[in-house]
């Protein structure tokens, strides 16, 4: 059953499904416009869509270690890892220690979906054959990040339903061009 949800099998509410599609655009928006590596545009997305607490700058700090696969160690996909931090952070929210036994099953699941729809799990491998053409490259990893969103959010929102009344529809509904995200990044750089 729970495999059932997490690859898509079984729908949620038709809120939670318009939510995870939000959810999973955002995060693409964010990793296509280059404002955010992989990692980083998951657990954003997750974060400021539902409602997570975690300043923009923490939710980087915590991702930024996981993108480019571990800081380019070509391990673990950074939208895996961005997917395993979001699930942690909404699961975890209330009283973390009682929770953890769900919080690694739900990490194992989302981890099992993963690999079974792109047959590893490892940076390295999953772009193997796209690495010698960057703009096809990217192309794959803005569709491993969408993934990986869409995975976290209906995880959580399968154990979370009552965080789809929660939704930052304003945030989740921000589409940027390549130009307004380099002016939005510029506008945070000079503003630290």
């Amino acid at each position: 059953m729970e495999n059932q949800i997490i690859n898509g099998k079984e729908e949620l509410s038709p809120e939670a499904e318009a939510l995870i599609t939000e959810i999973k655009e955002r995060a693409l928006n964010l990793y296509m416009t280059r404002q955010m590596f992989c990692s980083e545009a998951v657990l954003t997305a997750m974060n400021k869509g539902l409602g997570g607490g975690l300043t923009d700058d923490v939710a980087i700090a915590m991702s930024a270690p996981f993108g480019v696969a571990l800081g380019g160690s070509g391990c673990i996909c950074g939208a895996l890892s961005g997917a395993v931090m979001a699930c942690g952070l909404f699961l975890g929210q209330n009283n973390a220690y009682r929770h953890r036994r769900e919080i690694r099953e739900s990490a194992n699941q989302i981890h099992d979906a993963f690999k079974a729809a792109n047959r590893s799990t490892c940076c390295r491998v999953l772009t193997k054959k796209v690495k010698h053409d960057k703009k096809i490259h990217f192309e794959h990893c803005s569709g491993l990040t969408a993934q990986g969103a869409e995975l976290a959010a209906r995880m959580v929102l399968k154990k979370r339903p009552e965080l789809v009344m929660m939704a930052n529809n304003d945030f989740l509904a921000i589409r940027q061009s390549r130009i307004g995200a380099v002016l939005a990044r510029m506008g945070k750089f000079f503003s630290h």
